[in-house]
C-alpha cells in the first residue's frame, strides 16, 4: 500500500532520518514510537505527502487513498455538525445532486416520447445504481454511528460547528476521516481531545478497520489495544517490531542489551587495533601493516546505542504539613450556566490520603467541580475545606501564569524550596527539559512545553493536596511514567481529572463518574469502574429484552358496533389497495425486464404512469394503516 524507499530528512544541519525504508501493508496497525523530537509527526506528514523529504521517496502503490488527521481545521461557517460530517461523501453528494436534477426533469417534462426524456430515464437508473453501490442509502446510518461513537448527541447534529470548542471540532474532523474509509489512515494523537467512552469506541473501530492504520499516540493502553506493529525512530533509523507497544518495549530492551554487548566488543576491538597501530608505527618494517589497520578502522560503522531513557528516574514530592482527616466536604453542590444544569445535589467527602479520579464525557462538569473545590468557582451548595489543607492545582491553562521574562530554570528554581532545589534539574529533565533547554526563555516555549514546565513546578512545592486536570495531555509515555510513580509515592491527597486509563490504573483507588447531571461514586480503580460500566450496560440490555417479552400488552377499550363496522371497512379497503399495489409492482417488473432487450415509447410512458400510480397507492395504504 505504502512503500518508503531510502528516506532522508535533514534538520538543523544533521539527519532526522537517514536511508530509511519500510512498507505499510493492508491490515497493519502501526504505532510510531520514539522520543519527543525524534520525528514521529514529521514522518506522518511525509507519508501523507504533506511534507517533502530531502532524499528517497514515498510511493502510494496503485490507487491507494490516504487519509491524514490534520491539526489545522478550517470549516465553512454556517454548517451544522451533520452537514460538515456529510462533506466526507463528496462523490455521493455529487451523485445526489444529479439524481435530484434528473428527477425534477422527469416530473416537470411532458415530452414522454422524446429522446431526451428517454435519456433522463436511463440516467436515473444508472445514477441510482451507482448511488446504491457506493453506500448512498446507508450513509446516514454510518454518520449517526460514528458521531454518536465520538460523543455527539442527536441535538448536537443540528448545532453550528462554530458553537463547538477546538477539541470538539477536532472530533468532527476525525468523524469525516473515518467516514471516508481510506485505504490508509494516518492519525496524530487522535485521543488528545476524547473522553474515555470515545476512546473505547475508537479502539473498537480501529481494531476492525479493513485498511491500514499508522498512528502517533502517548496513550500506552490505546496503542496496546489497537496496534499490531511498532516502528521505533531512534538514531536517525527506523526499527521494525511486529508487536504492540508493551511487547515492543520488551523486545527493544532485549535488542538494546545485545547492542550494548556488541558495542562493548567493538570498542575492545578498536582499542586493541589502535594499540597495534601505535606499536607498528614505530617500526619501519611494519608501517604498511599499520596503514592497513588504520584503513580497517576507518571503514568500521561505529555501533550507536541510544541514551538511556529518563523513565528510570525517581522523583519525590516535597514534604508538607499533615492536614486534618477531612480534606473536602461537599453538600448539595450544584452548578448551572444559564438554564443548563451541569450537575446538582453533589454530596461526598474526601478523606486525607485518598487518591481519586473524576471521569466522564467532556462537558459533564469534571473541570467545573474541580475549580469549584479549589478556586471557589461560583456554585450552589456548600464546599468546606479541611484544617491545614494546602492545595496545589494544575489546570489545563496553567501555562498562562508563567513569567515570560524568565528562563525555564529560573521559573523552576523560583517554585522550589530549600529541600527540593537540588532536584530542580532532575525534575526538569524528567519533563524533557534537559541540557541547554533549561536556558530557554518561557516566552519562546510552545503550549506543550509551557504545560510541562507548570507540571514540573508543581512537583517542587510542598503541597498536601493535589488537584490535577488532564496532567498527561502534553507528556510522552516516559514522562507520564515518571509522574505516575511520583504520584504513587505522594503521601498526600490526590484528585485527578483524566481520560488516560493507563495513567489512572494503579493510581486512583476511587472513581467519581460524571454522567447526565449526576456524580456517581465507584469504589475501586479505573479498570473496576470500566468493568462495572460494561456489566451495567449488559444488564440494561437484558432488562429491555425481558420487558419486551414479559410486559403485557395494554388491553384496548371495547369498540361500539359502528366502530367495529368502520374498522372492518378500512381493513377491506387495505386488502384491496394491497392487491392493487401488488398488481402495479408486477406490471412494473415486467416492463423493467422488457427494457433489458427492447422497448417502445408507449412502454416508457406506461412505466412512468404506473410508477406514479404506485406511489399514490402506497400513500393511500399508509394513511389507511394509521386508522386501524
Amino acid at each position: 500500500m505504502l512503500l518508503v524507499q531510502n528516506l532522508g530528512v535533514h534538520f538543523a544541519g544533521s539527519y532526522l532520518f537517514d536511508n530509511v525504508s519500510f512498507r505499510i501493508n493492508k491490515g497493519n496497525r502501526v504505532g510510531l514510537a520514539g522520543k519527543n523530537g525524534a520525528g514521529k509527526s514529521t514522518l506522518l506528514k511525509i507519508l501523507a505527502k504533506q511534507q517533502d523529504s530531502d532524499e528517497g521517496d514515498v510511493v502510494h502503490e496503485g490507487e491507494v487513498s490516504v487519509g491524514y488527521l490534520t491539526q489545522d481545521i478550517d470549516f465553512q461557517k454556517g454548517r451544522t455538525v451533520w452537514e460538515e460530517a456529510g462533506q466526507a461523501f463528496k462523490q455521493l453528494n455529487e451523485i445526489q445532486k444529479k439524481i435530484d436534477y434528473t428527477n425534477q426533469q422527469l416530473t416537470e417534462r411532458t415530452d414522454y416520447e422524446s429522446d431526451a426524456y428517454a435519456q433522463f430515464i436511463e440516467d436515473i437508473t444508472v445514477l441510482t445504481d451507482r448511488f446504491s453501490l457506493l453506500g448512498g442509502y446507508t450513509k446516514d446510518a454510518e454518520m449517526e454511528k460514528i458521531l454518536f461513537g465520538l460523543g455527539f448527541t442527536a441535538e448536537d447534529f443540528h448545532r453550528q460547528t462554530e458553537e463547538f470548542s477546538g477539541g470538539w471540532r477536532m472530533r468532527i474532523e476525525l468523524a469525516k476521516l473515518l467516514l471516508q474509509k481510506h485505504d490508509v489512515l494516518l492519525l496524530d494523537e487522535p485521543t488528545n481531545h476524547l473522553d474515555i467512552d470515545s476512546i473505547l469506541w475508537l479502539e473498537d473501530f480501529l481494531q476492525d478497520y479493513p485498511g491500514a492504520v499508522v498512528l502517533v499516540s502517548h496513550d500506552k493502553q490505546f496503542l496496546d489495544n489497537v496496534t499490531n506493529r511498532t516502528l521505533e525512530i531512534a538514531n536517525k533509523q527506523v526499527h521494525d517490531y511486529k508487536a504492540n507497544y508493551s511487547r515492543y518495549i520488551e523486545l527493544r530492551q532485549e535488542r538494546r542489551e545485545k547492542m550494548e554487548q556488541a558495542q562493548k566488543n567493538q570498542e575492545q576491538y578498536i582499542k586493541h587495533t589502535e594499540q597495534l597501530i601505535n606499536k607498528f608505527r614505530a617500526k619501519a618494517s611494519k608501517a604498511a601493516t599499520a596503514q592497513s589497520l588504520i584503513k580497517k578502522l576507518d571503514k568500521i560503522d561505529r555501533i550507536e546505542v541510544e541514551n538511556e531513557d529518563v523513565h528510570k528516574m525517581n522523583i519525590r514530592f516535597a514534604s508538607a504539613v499533615t492536614p486534618g482527616k477531612i480534606i473536602f466536604e461537599l453538600e448539595d453542590v450544584g452548578k448551572a450556566y444559564g438554564e443548563k444544569q451541569i450537575f446538582d445535589k453533589v454530596n461526598f467527602f474526601v478523606n486525607r490520603g485518598e487518591k481519586l479520579a473524576f471521569v466522564g464525557q467532556n462537558g459533564q462538569g469534571k473541570t467545573t467541580l474541580a475549580r469549584a473545590m479549589v478556586d471557589g468557582l461560583d456554585h450552589t451548595g456548600d464546599i468546606k475545606l479541611g484544617h491545614n489543607v494546602e492545595v496545589g492545582y494544575f489546570a489545563q491553562n496553567q501555562a498562562e501564569v508563567l513569567n515570560e521574562k524568565w528562563t525555564v530554570l529560573e521559573e523552576a528554581e523560583y517554585a522550589s524550596t530549600e529541600e527540593t532545589r537540588k532536584q530542580v534539574r532532575d525534575v526538569l529533565g524528567a519533563f524533557l527539559f534537559g541540557g541547554e533547554a533549561v536556558e530557554k526563555k518561557v516566552s519562546v516555549l510552545s503550549g506543550g512545553e509551557r504545560n510541562r514546565l507548570a507540571l514540573a513546578k508543581l512537583l517542587l512545592k510542598p503541597f498536601n493536596v493535589l488537584v490535577m486536570d488532564e496532567p498527561t495531555n502534553h507528556l510522552d509515555i516516559q514522562s507520564k511514567e515518571i509522574l505516575k510513580r511520583a504520584l504513587q509515592n505522594f503521601d498526600g491527597t490526590l484528585i485527578l481529572v483524566s481520560h488516560d486509563r493507563e495513567f489512572l490504573d494503579g493510581l486512583a483507588k476511587k472513581v467519581f463518574e460524571f454522567r447526565d447531571g449526576r456524580v456517581n461514586e465507584f469504589l475501586g480503580g479505573i479498570n473496576e469502574y470500566l468493568a462495572e460500566r460494561k456489566a451495567a450496560g449488559f444488564r440494561e440490555i437484558e432488562k429491555v429484552e425481558i420487558e419486551r417479552v414479559t410486559t403485557p400488552k395494554e388491553e384496548k377499550p371495547q369498540l361500539s358496533q359502528e366502530e367495529i363496522k368502520e374498522q372492518k371497512r378500512i381493513k377491506n379497503k387495505i386488502s384491496k389497495v394491497e392487491e392493487e399495489i401488488a398488481s402495479f409492482e408486477s406490471k412494473i417488473a415486467e416492463l423493467e425486464k422488457k427494457f433489458e432487450s427492447t422497448h417502445s415509447d408507449e412502454d416508457l410512458k406506461n412505466y412512468d404512469v404506473m410508477k406514479l400510480q404506485l406511489e399514490d397507492k402506497m400513500q393511500e395504504w399508509e394513511e389507511l394503516m394509521e386508522q386501524v
